[in-house]
């Protein structure tokens, strides 16, 4: 049977259709990487290398003679005798408050000085802080110098040194502050204002573990010869060369700079008392676990109306004999010395310029 041309024409259109679809080449298909692949590399960039701290000025060791000593109340004494606690008078800027908060049941050994001395020579001043049992120290215990350095009881430098851990000074851990808008004491210097200030206390960082303008600022150390004993040099010339100063010491959890004078940071009843003779504030309360000491005059001769004073030692003559150094003073006074005499003095607290607001 003939076919027509026109079937002929549509059989030969699908087999050209056909054809051409078969040679089509198919959509790929994406394929899993093989494991062999090297994925991308990402580009991370390491951080600058921070120059290393070249010092040219360390300590060595301490002068043979000291210019100043004064004891502290040894508070582990409350524990072992039920005695009460000497020392503390909020009011006046002195704290004797090893302890918790409160309940007043746990004494921090690590927080207790026992003892202060002061030493200089051209180019530091030393200090040395002698803790009840420093090895019991946390992570936490800090220890601190504080310098009044134009006498007039707003102390201008604070020197803050996390507890070290080596014989060999460091400034690891250390921290100068300055406050550099002497309003540290408020209207009346180491004593609580009757307005509580509005100051920041010592509120610039001036030299941080080697950084500052000067990288020999401050160094700590625990004694080579007793290990419990914190030894700090702050270099003269980075703290303006005083000749003349206050100094003081520190111990505690955490010590801020900036809400310094602590007495006027506080109110007495947030604060607490440690004396159970004080009523309306014992215990203790916000303020606790701190210890500090008297203030020695270094480079002249105090008259006892200093702010913050140690008491200022009398002469033979006038019924205090003189002790030799190191002695073990009685509950209620503290060893103080001024070069080569040493006496047992009571734990006053006077300011006879301005009377205190409290008991």
């Amino acid at each position: 049977m003939k076919q027509s041309p026109t079937r002929m024409i549509i059989a030969l259109s699908f087999l050209i259709i056909a054809a051409l679809a078969c040679g089509t080449p198919a959509a790929e298909t994406p394929t899993e990487a093989s494991p062999d692949a090297e994925a991308p590399t990402e580009i991370v960039e390491a951080p600058p290398a921070q120059p290393e701290i070249q010092h040219s000025t360390i300590p060595v060791s301490l002068p043979a003679d000291q210019n100043g000593v004064a004891g502290d109340f040894d508070s582990s004494k409350v524990l072992n005798s039920g005695s009460l606690v000497g020392g503390d008078r909020f009011t006046f800027g002195r704290f004797e408050r090893p302890f918790n908060a409160n309940s007043m049941d746990t004494y921090y050994a690590e927080l207790d000085i026992v003892n202060t001395e002061v030493f200089q020579d051209d180019l530091w001043i030393y200090g040395r802080i002698s803790i009840k049992e420093l090895s019991a120290t946390s992570s936490t215990a800090q220890y601190a110098v504080e310098l009044d350095t134009n006498l007039n009881g707003k102390a201008d430098w604070l020197v803050v040194a996390d507890k070290p851990t080596s014989t060999e000074w460091s400034v690891t851990g250390v921290r100068v502050y300055q406050d550099a808008n002497q309003d540290v004491g408020g209207e009346m210097p180491a004593l609580t204002d009757d307005v509580k200030p509005n100051g920041d206390g010592f509120e610039t960082l001036f030299f941080d573990q080697g950084s500052g303008e000067n990288s020999d600022t401050a160094w700590v150390r625990i004694s080579p010869t007793d290990a419990n004993i914190v030894e700090f040099a702050m270099n003269r010339a980075a703290l303006s060369n005083p000749n003349q100063y206050l100094i003081n010491f520190w111990a505690g959890r955490n010590i801020d700079p900036a809400i310094f004078d602590i007495n006027d940071a506080f109110t007495h009843e947030e604060a607490g008392a440690a004396d159970a003779g004080l009523e309306y504030f014992y215990p203790i309360k916000a303020v606790s676990e701190i210890d500090n000491s008297c203030r020695m005059a270094v480079g002249f001769q105090p008259n006892g109306s200093e702010p913050g004073i140690c008491p200022v030692p009398v002469k033979e003559a006038q019924g205090v004999p003189p002790v030799p150094p190191g002695t073990s003073c009685s509950a209620g006074t503290i060893l103080v010395c001024l070069t080569n005499n040493c006496f047992c003095m009571p734990l006053v607290f006077t300011n006879p310029t301005v009377p205190p607001q409290v008991p």
